[in-house]
């Protein structure tokens, strides 16, 4: 070895001058040797695992997606899926606690000193029938929260979401050489009302149980090719606020109108002013969205009512966006009804999902996980959306988040549906489903690499 080791020094133009200094050449070489044949071998190690894991694991769990998606609840409802999920977190080895905020599951596992993730699904479905064709299409009905009978279908994802956690959970716990700190599981109850998250929060989420110091979550995307994953560093997801108003009129005959005030024509009007909102007093830079989703109002052709009902759908990101939005609303509400000579309108705020924002640094360092894990070209850049998400609000309780999109529906069939001329089924939709392998493959191993990078040893 002495002679080998001199030859390298002498082909490099180092001359040895002692036994000594020889040793320190051959110290040398053992490093270089090391760092460029062996770490590079280390560092592929976990994602030949996982792989290998999921290759051997994907059948059952395709099989809990199948049974989770034949089987949805409204949102808290959750009954029956939370004790499925806390059953198998429990069986893969965590401390779990059920009816945290309602049926919210909290799972723990602990494995030695080190920083405290959050990992979160949600548990609940939406009230639609199901029209998907597939063999395993919810065939559940149940009474709305306004009493009507309704179909009820996973068409949002959550089924994927849950399947996918059950199975981080399980090649965690079952891989606990690879990582160590504080894994902390959350199954979420009612997102689909906004509602889950602050309910789970104001239960203790996080002075019962540890805050975490992290939180990741994934949403799958109805447009996005299976096989792909979108990251957004900021601003994600939009404030959803609610708001009803009723026009105040007096009521009278057709054929008399002005022996009334009617509320139909006031309606009519606010319409059009609520059009000036976003285009007149919101800076064109700053996204916002003011809907009338629902008019109601009169009951015969011939007669004036006393009132009409208006329904409106407010998004922003900015909170002063936000205040500026709801105050110009009640405004123009009020001076309509000046306009008529009217009684001043009825008009109430639900305040929903707070905006989602995304923590830059968090944001950054997980997708370089994922562009090193799937390649740069299936990692990408989404606008953000002005749909709601109340996983927001883990933020806003201090915790560094990320929301990620994971591809659902396989590039071929997204490929038929442009040659059609027509856009693929939306989340929401009762035509929804995702291409469940290669999505769940997908789920499975970015979720394990972002858990793996911040729970590294």
């Amino acid at each position: 070895m002495a002679g080998t080791v001199s030859n390298w020094v002498a082909a490099v133009g180092l001359e040895v001058l002692d036994w000594e200094s020889l040793i320190v050449c051959r110290r040398l070489l053992s490093g270089i040797v090391f760092a460029v044949c062996v770490l590079p071998i280390c560092a592929k190690e976990p994602v030949g695992v996982v792989d290998t894991w999921i290759q051997n694991n994907l059948e059952s769990l395709v099989a809990e997606y199948q049974w989770l998606h034949s089987h949805p609840e409204l949102s808290f409802q959750e009954r029956e899926t939370s004790k499925r999920i806390a059953e198998l977190w429990r069986e893969a080895g965590f401390e779990v606690t059920t009816e945290v905020g309602g049926f919210g599951v909290v799972a723990i596992l602990e494995n030695g000193p080190g920083p405290c993730l959050m990992l979160r699904t949600d548990l609940d479905a939406l009230p639609l029938v199901e029209r998907t064709q597939l063999a395993y299409a919810s065939q559940v009905t149940t009474k709305n929260t306004d009493g009507t009978d309704t179909g009820v279908m996973h068409a949002c994802g959550h089924d994927v979401h849950m399947t996918n956690l059950v199975g981080v959970a399980q090649f965690l716990a079952s891989h606990r050489d690879l990582w160590q700190g504080t894994l902390m599981l959350i199954g979420q109850p009612a997102e689909e009302r906004g509602a889950g998250a602050k309910a789970m929060l104001e239960d203790g989420l996080f002075t019962r149980f540890k805050k975490p110091d992290f939180a990741i979550a994934l949403h799958v995307g109805g447009d996005v090719a299976a096989g792909t994953v979108e990251t957004l560093p900021g601003f994600a997801m939009a404030n959803v606020d609610s708001v009803d108003i009723t026009m105040i009129g007096r009521g009278g005959h057709g054929s008399a109108p002005h022996t009334t005030i009617d509320p139909i024509v006031q309606a009519a009007a606010l319409v059009m002013d609520l059009q000036t909102i976003v285009s007149r007093e919101i800076k064109p830079l700053d996204p916002a969205v003011v809907t009338v989703g629902s008019i109601h109002g009169g009951t015969k052709h011939n007669i004036i009512g006393d009132s009409c009902h208006l329904q409106l759908t407010v998004r922003s990101y900015d909170p002063k966006v936000r205040e500026k939005l709801l105050a110009a609303i009640e405004r123009k509400a009020k001076a309509v009804a000046v306009s008529f000579a009217a009684p001043e309108p009825k008009i109430s705020v639900a305040e929903g999902t707070p905006s989602l924002r995304n923590d830059d640094q968090l944001a950054a360092r997980i997708t370089t996980v994922f562009q090193q894990l799937l390649g740069e070209a299936n990692v990408s850049t989404p606008t953000p959306s002005m749909g709601g998400e109340d996983f927001s609000r883990y933020g806003l309780a201090g915790v560094p988040i990320l929301m990620y999109r994971l591809g659902s529906v396989e590039a071929r069939r997204l490929e038929r549906y442009e040659e059609l001329g027509t856009n693929p089924p939306s989340l929401h939709s009762s035509l929804y489903y995702p291409d469940i392998e290669p999505t769940l493959t997908t789920g499975l191993r970015t979720m394990v690499a972002a858990a793996l990078e911040i729970l590294s040893k």
